[in-house]
């Protein structure tokens, strides 16, 4: 059965599972949104709050559409508090009760966000054997496999994915014909916006590379002008770029930055990771 034919079956918990804590509606709503399936049993996780089968394989599924494969609780607790208890990813399998096919999208899509967190990783463009770059400013990469193979350093472009031309390291480009940084030409050449929610915001770029760790992110256009990056976890302006923590002080979150909207990046950052 595919994921989509599974999703058409609605799940349910059995009664009889003694494995699971369940919860009357009466005494505490799902937080993931699940109202509407008033005759489903709710099960309570381990921080207490009780969701279904259904409102959990979908809440947790648009996480990692998101870029988000660490999955926190969203309960609100206290006014504007979230529970925000970490979900082991053996408990939501379980309490989602996650078919082969969603357990297999589920644990690669985790596994890949995850290593494109901690490194940057591509195929060799000759021998096809998986290269991490750990010089993240260096655009010459040498493959290993290639280099004992031809029994001389054999390098490729992290960029443009050839061999690689000219002296290095390289930064920008090498010495190929089109050799060019598509991120940054995107960043250079996408259409602007405006931010309905936020006074004074007309004319933005809709595409900003995280200023921490360089990933491209859009405003969904709702909501306030500030952002949350999905791989850095850093939350920052996306319309003067800087941290939200340097912003925040100086403006509301749903007033232009005093010093405006801040123009096209010409460069992308490399992340720092400690």
């Amino acid at each position: 059965m595919s994921i989509q034919e599974q999703e058409q079956v609605q799940k349910r918990y059995d009664p009889l599972d003694t494995s699971l804590t369940f919860v009357n509606r009466g005494d505490d709503l799902d937080p993931l949104g699940s109202d509407d399936e008033d005759d489903c049993l709710r099960a309570e996780m381990s921080c207490g709050h009780a969701v279904t089968p259904e409102s959990l394989t979908r809440w947790c599924r648009s996480q990692l559409d998101q870029g988000i494969y660490k999955f926190k609780c969203p309960a609100v607790v206290e006014g504007t508090k979230l529970c925000n208890e970490l979900w082991s990813y053996r408990e939501v399998r379980r309490l989602a009760d996650l078919s082969v096919e969603e357990m297999q999208y589920f644990e690669e899509t985790m596994a890949r966000l995850a290593a494109a967190e901690y490194c940057e990783f591509k195929p060799c463009p000759c021998c096809k054997t998986t290269v991490e770059r750990k010089a993240l400013s260096n655009l010459c990469v040498t493959c290993s496999i290639c280099t004992a193979d031809q029994k001389k350093t054999y390098q490729f472009c992290w960029q443009c994915q050839r061999q690689c031309k000219g002296p290095g390291p390289r930064s920008d480009c090498c010495d190929n014909d089109g050799c060019i940084n598509k991120d940054l030409q995107l960043l250079q050449t996408c259409k602007t916006i405006s931010l309905p929610e936020v006074e004074g915001v007309t004319d933005c770029p809709s595409i900003r590379a995280c200023p921490t760790c360089g990933m491209k992110v859009e405003h969904s256009r709702q909501y306030c002008k500030n952002i949350n990056c999905p791989r850095c976890h850093l939350e920052f302006c996306f319309v003067c770029l800087k941290l939200k923590r340097i912003c925040g002080p100086t403006s509301s979150p749903y007033k232009i930055c005093p010093g405006g909207v801040a123009p096209r990046q010409t460069s992308i950052p490399v992340w720092q990771r400690k």
